[in-house]
């Protein structure tokens, strides 16, 4: 059972309302409102601090709908980040649209195990490359960086440490509050 309570749309403050309204009518589509009343995933958290909350959300819809990375590539890196903080509801979402993006199924199989893929593109292996070692060491040699910047450019780079790093915040948020995957979904790794 997750460990924050959920809050319904009702008697929000505004900064409460500016999340409830970011999830439910932008970019992200689908519906992000459970059986109980109140926003799923990731996005109950914000609720309760959303004072800070209400940024969070924004940057996250930024980053996923604003970025000029190839859908494909940032889901790569999403799925990597899910999988390296072994946060199930991450991976249960992001691995499914790298996918539904053109990943391999044998990559994202590989990913789940730890282990390291295979690669046909050499966009996905730079990618793949810099986000295993940004998240291992916090930092990535030259050679590392490089090799993903003559896939991405200088601004693509950009986007993608900021979409590592955000993607930390939320799998490190699911994982704290110990967010449940939808019903029928079973867990990658043990809570």
């Amino acid at each position: 059972m997750t460990r924050l309570p959920f809050i319904t749309n009702e008697n929000l403050d505004a900064d409460q309302q500016a999340v409830w309204d970011n999830v439910t009518n932008g970019s992200r589509g689908g519906n992000f409102v459970g059986d109980h009343g109140g926003l799923i995933g990731p996005f109950n958290a914000p609720l309760h601090a959303a004072g800070t909350g209400k940024n969070v959300v924004v940057l996250g819809e930024s980053l996923r709908f604003s970025t000029e990375l190839d859908n494909r590539l940032l889901e790569l890196a999403v799925s990597m980040v899910g999988a390296h903080w072994r946060s199930n509801f991450e991976w249960m979402a992001h691995s499914r649209l790298a996918i539904k993006a053109g990943i391999s199924e044998e990559v994202i199989a590989a990913i789940e195990k730890g282990e390291t893929p295979s690669f046909s593109k050499a966009d996905e292996q730079a990618v793949h490359d810099f986000t295993s070692h940004l998240l291992a060491d916090g930092r990535v040699s030259d050679d590392i960086y490089n090799a993903a910047q003559a896939q991405v450019g200088d601004r693509g780079m950009v986007e993608l440490a900021q979409l590592i790093g955000y993607y930390c915040l939320v799998s490190l948020t699911l994982n704290t509050f110990q967010i449940e995957l939808p019903e029928g979904n079973q867990p990658a790794w043990p809570y």
